[in-house]
């Protein structure tokens, strides 16, 4: 996956995340903790949460192995020769 298609993907992950952050009103990192640490458990009764808490669970999750990605191949080249310039001339 080219650098540009990891940014694109992040980003569309991070407008799913947001959803989740307004909807509980916390940070999906700090959400991530918490549910790592057995902070949530008893949320785990209701239907509901329990699904958000998966699906929000595995965009974070997933949207962490891109920012690796990016920052992987990002260390691995210059910016200039990444940078997707196109001059408008």
């Amino acid at each position: 996956m080219e650098i540009h298609e990891i940014v694109i993907e992040m980003k569309l992950l991070e407008r799913r995340l947001t959803l989740y952050e307004e909807k509980y009103g916390i940070l999906s990192e700090d959400f991530y903790a918490a549910l790592m640490s057995g902070q949530l458990a008893e949320y785990d009764a209701y239907d509901e949460t329990r699904a958000d808490f998966s699906r929000w669970k595995g965009i974070y999750e997933t949207w962490r192995r891109r920012k690796e990605a990016y920052q992987k191949q990002l260390g691995e080249r210059e910016i200039a020769k990444v940078l997707r310039f196109q001059p408008a001339y």
